[in-house]
C-alpha cells in the first residue's frame, strides 16, 4: 500500500528532473542593489515590511564562485538566517569573468572591490564599523584587504573553509610535484592562452572534489525518489555549480605561483610584485571554521591562520561537519556553523559597547 502511495510522488520527481520545471524553483532571500558595477554589485538582503537594522554584515564570496553560496535555499540560506538574528546583511556580487578581465588580479578585489563594499556597508550605517563573514578565498583576499588597509572600518571577520597553509592540501599534491618538475610553465602557461580558468573547467574541477559523490549520484537518486525535500537540495547544489563563472588570468597566475607553489599565505602574507602585504598588520578579531568533510580546505590548512594573524586582538577556530560547500550551507550548518557565526558577531557587539 505505501509503496502505491509513493508511486505518484516518485513519477512526479522523476518528471520534474528529467523534463519539468525545477523540483523547487529559486526564492531568492529579498534584496535592494545598492550599486552595480562590474564585478563589484552590492546588495542588501531585507525583511519585507521591516526597516534594515543596525547590525551590519558583508559577506564576501570567493572567485569563481556564485554569490548564492550565502542564499542557497530556504532553511539553507545564511542570509536569510542573518535577517532572522536582527542583522542587516549585505553581499558583494562579482558577477561573470570573461576573456576580457584577464588582466584583473588580487590587487583589484584587495584595493578596490572588497575595501569599497566595506565603506559603503559602513556609510550606510553611519559609519560604524561592520562585520565581515567570507567563505573559502573571499576569506583570503579579506583578510589581505585588511591587512593592506587597517584604516577599514571593519570590526571583525569571520571566514569558513578559506586555506592558509597550502602545503596541506592533498588535491593539489600532484599539481605541486608537476610544477616542481616543469617549474609551473605548464598551467601558467595555459591560463594565459585561455585568459583565465574558464567556467566550464571550474565546475568540472569542483565536481572532481566530490568524484565519489558523482559516481554514487544515480544510486541517490533512486534511493531517494520519493523524497522531495532530499532531492531539491541535491537541485540547488547543483544549480550552484552549474552558475561558477571563471577565474580572470592575471590572478590565477598568482593564485597558482604564490599561493599554492610558494605557500606565500602559510609564510604571513602575499607579495604582489615589489609589493608584500603581512597578516601581522591585521588589527581586528577573527574567527575561522573549517569543515571535517572538506576535500578542498582541509582543517590543518585552515587552522595555520592561528600562526600567521599575529596582530589581531583574538583568534578563534573551530571545526564543524560538513564539506566545502556544506560546512557553509549545508542542511546542519544551521546548528553547527551558524551558532558560531552567531555568538562570535553578538560578542563583537557586546565589546562594542562596552567600549563606548
Amino acid at each position: 500500500m505505501s509503496l502505491r502511495k509513493n508511486i505518484p510522488a516518485a513519477a512526479r520527481n522523476a518528471w520534474s528532473m528529467t523534463f519539468g520545471p525545477d523540483l523547487e524553483p529559486p526564492q531568492p532571500t529579498p534584496s535592494t542593489v545598492l550599486y552595480d558595477e562590474p564585478h563589484r554589485t552590492l546588495r542588501r538582503f531585507e525583511r519585507p515590511g521591516c526597516e534594515p537594522g543596525d547590525a551590519p554584515v558583508l559577506m564576501v564570496p570567493p572567485l569563481a564562485a556564485p554569490a548564492t553560496c550565502f542564499d542557497l535555499r530556504p532553511g539553507q540560506s545564511l542570509a536569510e538566517h542573518l535577517l532572522k538574528t536582527g542583522r542587516t546583511p549585505y553581499v558583494i556580487d562579482y558577477g561573470t569573468i570573461d576573456f576580457a578581465d584577464r588582466h584583473l588580479g588580487f590587487e583589484e578585489w584587495i584595493d578596490h572591490i572588497i575595501p569599497a563594499a566595506i565603506r559603503r556597508v559602513s556609510a550606510e550605517h553611519g559609519g560604524k564599523p561592520i562585520d565581515v563573514v567570507c567563505w573559502c578565498l573571499g576569506g583570503t583576499m579579506t583578510l589581505l584587504s585588511a591587512s593592506a588597509h587597517p584604516d577599514l572600518p571593519i570590526r571583525s571577520i569571520a571566514t569558513v573553509a578559506t586555506p592558509i597553509d597550502y602545503s596541506k592540501l592533498p588535491s593539489i599534491y600532484p599539481l605541486r610535484t608537476i610544477a616542481r618538475i616543469t617549474g609551473g610553465r605548464i598551467t601558467t602557461l595555459g591560463t594565459k592562452l585561455l585568459g583565465g580558468v574558464p567556467a566550464p573547467l571550474v565546475r568540472l574541477t569542483f565536481r572532481a572534489t566530490a568524484f565519489e559523490r558523482e559516481l554514487k549520484k544515480p544510486a541517490f537518486i533512486a534511493r531517494n525518489l520519493t523524497n522531495t525535500e532530499t532531492l531539491a537540495r541535491m537541485e540547488a547544489i547543483e544549480r550552484f555549480m552549474g552558475q561558477m563563472p571563471a577565474y580572470p588570468g592575471k590572478l590565477y597566475v598568482q593564485l597558482w605561483n604564490r599561493i599554492m607553489l610558494r605557500n606565500d599565505l602559510a609564510h604571513g602574507g602575499l607579495k604582489l610584485g615589489s609589493r608584500f602585504i603581512e597578516f601581522k598588520h591585521l588589527k581586528v578579531p577573527v574567527l575561522a571554521i573549517a569543515g571535517t568533510g572538506d576535500a578542498i580546505t582541509t582543517v590543518p590548512a585552515a587552522r595555520h591562520l592561528l600562526s600567521v594573524l599575529t596582530g589581531s586582538p583574538m583568534v578563534r577556530f573551530e571545526t564543524e561537519p560538513g564539506s566545502h560547500l556544506g560546512v557553509l550551507a549545508g542542511p546542519g550548518a544551521r546548528e553547527t556553523t551558524w551558532p558560531h557565526i552567531d555568538t562570535f558577531l553578538t560578542e563583537q557587539q557586546a565589546a562594542e559597547l562596552i567600549s563606548h
